[in-house]
Order: structure tokens, then C-alpha cells, then sequence
């Protein structure tokens, strides 16, 4: 199983927010998920409150082989967990 780290849409219309998800690659955008990581949240107020990560979780997933999504990439480059 070759297992991706990606962002998942969820929310209402004109207000989404992302879940950060382990998920087998060949699952859909929005399918099962092995295990959630965190969330962004793009329209919060409190820049606290935007993303959330279990760095810890992360770090683990990348050692076992998951791969990120570029976008994935790019947000945990910028919140410190990839170097």
C-alpha cells in the first residue's frame, strides 16, 4: 500500500476547511483515511487557530515512506516540521 500525506476538503460552500490525512493514494480526494494529522482552516481569524499539526504523527508517516502532496509539502516546510 503506498500511502500519501494530503488535504481533504470538508466544510460548506464558500467556507472550507482542509483535513491533513494519511491516505492510501488510490483512495478519492474525500475517501477513507488511515489517520488524520491535522487541519487548516484558511478563513480563521486567530492565526493560532488556521492550521494544526501532530508533528510527532507526521514525522512518523514520513519515516515509514508516505510521500506529501505538494501542498502538504509546502505547509509543513513553513511550519517547521520538514527541513
Amino acid at each position: 500500500m503506498s500511502v500519501r500525506i494530503r488535504m481533504s476538503r470538508h466544510g460548506r460552500t464558500h467556507r472550507p476547511f482542509f483535513r491533513i490525512a494519511a491516505v492510501d493514494k488510490r483512495r478519492p480526494r474525500d475517501g477513507r483515511v488511515i489517520e488524520q494529522l491535522g487541519y487548516v482552516d484558511p478563513i480563521a481569524k486567530d492565526e493560532s487557530k488556521q492550521v494544526s499539526l501532530e508533528a510527532d504523527r507526521i514525522r512518523y508517516w514520513l519515516s515509514v515512506g508516505a510521500q506529501p502532496s505538494d501542498t502538504v509539502r509546502a505547509l509543513l516546510k513553513k511550519h517547521g516540521v520538514l527541513s
